[in-house]
């Protein structure tokens, strides 16, 4: 079921020389999650999942502290999240989630990076139905079994434990995100290589001819002020 999420991580570090980027995009959406109801993470679920994710990619306690105090202040600007769906070379499958206070940009910016790297945007429900909205939470120092034996003693529901290359990995439904995290964190976990909220495709394509197009395409969207996470169905893993 899995990918290399670290190896996805690491690429995705190197990629953006500039680590502000990854940084105002949490900020963003540490803002925003914080605007939806208490901007306190004990009373306000989404902004802890936010700042739990934000600690896998070491988003300095400046910037989340400033997001959180810009949604407890005076600020009236409104945001909304939008996820587009679309194609890119040879048949492979692309979710965009976006948040923007511009739709009309946003949706334009998207369409063109489809449309310059070979894709094209699909309909509302033209790609979704080919991914699953998945928790994963990932450690490093246990075994599978151990993992295993965590899970079943917490009562928590995963679809699957693996393990990849010094992590174990926990696979759970989006509503399990907590339960993992907080069997966990009881037996003394604190640390975690891994804790997103994504969409895994149900079936990875390998590209040939297509894969440099792709690339550009995937940069392109990422590369986007709006855009905070790109999931596609393509096994880039070297």
């Amino acid at each position: 079921m899995g990918r290399k999420w670290n190896n996805i991580k690491e690429k995705k570090a190197s990629k953006d020389a500039n680590t502000s980027r990854i940084y105002a995009k949490f900020g963003l959406e540490i803002y925003v999650a914080a605007r939806k109801g208490e901007p306190d993470p004990e009373a306000n679920r989404a902004l802890k999942v936010v700042l739990e994710r934000a600690k896998t990619y070491n988003v300095p306690k400046a910037i989340i502290d400033r997001a959180i105090d810009k949604a407890k202040g005076s600020s009236d600007e409104i945001y909304e999240e939008l996820r587009y769906e679309g194609f890119g070379p040879n048949g492979s499958m692309v979710i965009v989630d976006a948040l923007t206070n511009n739709v009309n940009r946003t949706a334009s910016s998207v369409r063109a990076a489809f449309s310059k790297n070979g894709g094209n945007m699909g309909v509302s429900g033209s790609v979704a139905y080919m991914f699953d909205a998945t928790a994963v939470i990932g450690v490093e120092g246990k075994t599978i079994d151990e993992v295993m034996e965590l899970m079943i003693e917490a009562d928590v529901d995963v679809r699957d434990i693996v393990e990849e290359e010094d992590n174990v990995l926990v696979y759970a439904e989006p509503d399990q995100f907590y339960a993992v995290q907080e069997a966990f964190k009881n037996a003394g976990v604190t640390e975690f290589t891994v804790a997103e909220l994504t969409m895994l495709a149900q079936n990875y394509v390998t590209l040939s001819d297509g894969q440099a197009q792709f690339d550009k395409m995937i940069d392109a969207l990422e590369d986007l002020e709006d855009v905070q996470q790109v999931y596609h169905n393509v096994d880039d893993e070297e």
